[in-house]
C-alpha cells in the first residue's frame, strides 16, 4: 500500500486492546477493532441491520453485533454467527507515527 493514499483514522493510544471505536472519514463510519496489539477496520455498519459494530461486544477475534447478536471474524469481515450471511468490507490498516491509518481506497 502506498504511504501517500493513507488517511488517518484514530489514535492508536485512544483503542484499548479488546475494544473498538467508530472512526469517519469521508462521510463514511468505520469500525476500529484493537486485538491484542492489532488493528483491523471494517464497516461499522452490520451487513445484516442497523447495528452500529463499533457497539460490538468483541471477544476470540469475533464481534458481535449488538442490534440482533449475530458475529463476524474481525480480521476477515466473515460472518461467524447467523443471522449474519454477508461478509463485512474491511481495509488493511498500518499505525503510522501513532494514528491508525488505511487506504480508504483499497477495501476488501
Amino acid at each position: 500500500m502506498a504511504s501517500g493514499k493513507l488517511q488517518a483514522l484514530c489514535a492508536a493510544a485512544d483503542l484499548a486492546p479488546g475494544c473498538a471505536m467508530r472512526a469517519e472519514l469521508g462521510g463514511k463510519a468505520y469500525a476500529v477493532f484493537n486485538l491484542d496489539g492489532r488493528f483491523y477496520v471494517t464497516q461499522d455498519q452490520c451487513t445484516h441491520g442497523p447495528g452500529a459494530l463499533s457497539e460490538g461486544f468483541v471477544e476470540g477475534g469475533e464481534v458481535e453485533c449488538p442490534f440482533h447478536a449475530g458475529r463476524f471474524h474481525i480480521p476477515t469481515g466473515q460472518p461467524a454467527a447467523p443471522p449474519c450471511s454477508e461478509p463485512l468490507s474491511c481495509w488493511t490498516a498500518e499505525v503510522v507515527d501513532g494514528m491508525v491509518s488505511i487506504d480508504p481506497t483499497q477495501q476488501s
